[in-house]
This record gives C-alpha cells, sequence and structure tokens, in this order.
C-alpha cells in the first residue's frame, strides 16, 4: 500500500507540533486555574486542545491554504497546579521571554489571568507593547482582593500599560457593569461592543483596530476569551452568553490576527473541558489554533 494513501487517516494538524527548535511558533501550555470568578476546570485546557488536533487536517479548502509546513514547537505545559495568579506571573512571563526568537507564541491557558503576565513577556518597556482582547467582559474588576482571571486589564493598567494601547472587541450586554465601562472609557480603551461585531463585521473590525495598534506599538499581544463566542456556539467556556460573537467570525477574526506581522503573541483563555457537549469545545479551539496558522502562512513579509 502506498505510504500517501488516505484511506485510513491524513495528515492532522498534530503532526505540525513537535522538539523544532528552529520553528517560527510556539505553543506553550498554561493550565492556570486558581483564583477563577466561577469554578471550574480551565487547567485542562491544554490537553484537551492537544488531544482535538489529529481530528483536524491541514487544509482549508474554502480557501485553499495549505499550513503543512508551518512548524509548531511544542515547549510543553507550565507546571501551575494550586498556583494562585500571583505566584504564576513569573513563570508565565518568563516561559514567554524563552520563546522570544519566535516570530508567533501561542499561550493556551488556563484562565484569563494568564494574559498579564503574558504581556509582560514581550517587553519590559509596557508602552511598546499594544493588547487588543476578543473578550465579552472588560476584565476591569478591582485589585483589592488580589488577581483573579475578572481583573488581568485592570493589573495591567496599573502595571503601567497605556490604556490608548488597549483595544477590547466583543464586549456582551449585561455582562459588565457600568463602572467598568467608564473605567475602560476614562482609561482611553478602545471599546468595541458585541453589536458593533454584528454590525461591521468581527474580522473588518478586528483588522481595523490591529492596524491602529500597529501604529503605535511595534508589538501586538492579542487575548483570545473564548467566551467572546455565542454560548448556543460555545458552551465551553463559564462566561459565555447568549448573543455572543458567531464562532464563524470567530474564526474570520483569528485568521485576520494570525496574519498580522506585529502580532507576536496570542493566548486562548477560558476553555473549560468540563463543560464540553459533544466535542463542541475541543474542536472549536482546535479549528482556532488551525486558523491563526492559516492567517500565519499570509504574513505580509513572506516568511511562514
Amino acid at each position: 500500500m502506498s505510504t500517501t494513501s488516505e484511506g485510513l487517516g491524513w495528515t492532522s494538524a498534530a503532526s505540525l507540533l513537535g522538539d523544532h527548535p528552529d520553528a517560527a511558533v510556539a505553543l506553550i501550555g498554561a493550565p492556570l486555574n486558581e483564583r477563577s470568578l466561577t469554578p471550574g476546570r480551565c487547567d485542562l485546557g491544554p490537553r484537551a486542545l492537544r488531544a482535538a488536533l489529529p481530528r483536524m487536517s491541514v487544509y482549508d479548502l474554502e480557501t485553499r491554504t495549505d499550513i503543512s509546513a508551518v512548524k509548531v514547537h511544542d515547549a510543553g505545559d507550565l507546571f501551575l497546579k494550586a498556583m494562585a495568579p500571583a505566584d504564576a506571573f513569573r513563570p508565565v512571563r518568563d516561559a514567554v521571554r524563552a520563546q522570544a526568537q519566535r516570530r508567533l507564541i501561542i499561550l493556551a491557558g488556563g484562565n484569563n489571568a494568564v494574559t498579564r503576565p503574558g504581556v509582560h513577556g514581550l517587553s519590559d518597556d509596557l508602552s511598546k507593547v499594544g493588547l487588543l482582547t476578543l473578550d465579552a467582559h472588560f476584565d476591569l474588576r478591582d485589585t483589592d482582593v488580589g488577581l483573579t482571571n475578572g481583573n488581568p486589564i485592570q493589573a495591567l493598567l496599573d502595571d503601567g500599560l497605556p490604556g490608548e494601547n488597549i483595544t477590547q472587541v466583543g464586549l456582551a450586554p449585561f455582562a459588565n457593569t457600568a463602572r467598568a465601562h467608564q473605567k475602560a472609557l476614562d482609561a482611553g480603551i478602545t471599546v468595541r461592543t458585541a453589536r458593533e461585531c454584528r454590525e461591521q463585521g468581527t474580522a473588518r473590525l478586528v483588522a481595523r483596530e490591529l492596524e491602529l495598534l500597529a501604529a503605535r506599538c511595534p508589538v501586538i499581544y492579542v487575548d483570545f476569551d473564548i467566551d467572546v463566542i455565542d454560548r448556543g456556539q460555545f458552551p465551553g467556556a463559564p462566561g459565555a452568553r447568549p448573543g455572543g460573537v458567531p464562532v464563524h467570525d470567530f474564526f474570520d477574526a483569528t485568521r485576520v490576527v494570525g496574519a498580522h506581522p506585529a502580532v507576536r503573541c496570542v493566548d486562548l483563555t477560558e476553555y473549560d473541558p468540563s463543560l464540553e457537549v459533544g466535542d463542541l469545545a475541543s474542536l472549536t479551539a482546535a479549528r482556532w489554533f488551525c486558523e491563526l496558522l492559516a492567517g500565519f502562512t499570509l504574513r505580509r513579509d513572506g516568511r511562514a
């Protein structure tokens, strides 16, 4: 039988992962779960993501995009068991810095508290970092009770990240407070709601906001809090709400992010496999990974 036969299988996205020291892309598992405002098992996310990749091929027939040439260095999972966000800061930040030679670093969470150390991993000078979040929530809760998955953006503002360097996309009604909204506006954060995503197109809006961030920041970090997706299409996130961003819009926006040359690090947060319904969440996370790499093959500098 021919070794190229697809009779019993195909080349899957899982084949892209391995020990590839010279790869342009790296994957880091950050299974942080402590201090989640809604109890769950986001720590299971990195393992579930990897487990779903064998079910994804490396070819998108709609755009004739083949991602088989994109090798991904798998840096493994950080040991963050029972570790509070404050204690996890240094391990996550240093893990991102250790992959600084990559053109794209993928941080698979874990709850949203991994975003703060992930941003710090890109630069000691936060004025040079742009942050775009795809999230139903502002994550601007007060830090007087310590760090949680509900206040990474507030913590970053406290750390010195300029509000003008932050764009938040997909914010949902009845999932935030008037005080958090005013805090965002007062800080100079760009606020784009779920309605704006529907009316303007999520991918188009994200593309525009990335260009605006790139005009003022040499590097960009993108936080994909997966609860931005409509809960009916993604039940595997504790904070997802009905009326969120449609999943196909989320995939289109992901490809736009992967294609932007200023994007150096992204994370996927708030994916909770314990809420799985019929493999829907795991396959969505795996499709996100493939869309990100498909976008990466389109980077304007021509080096995938």
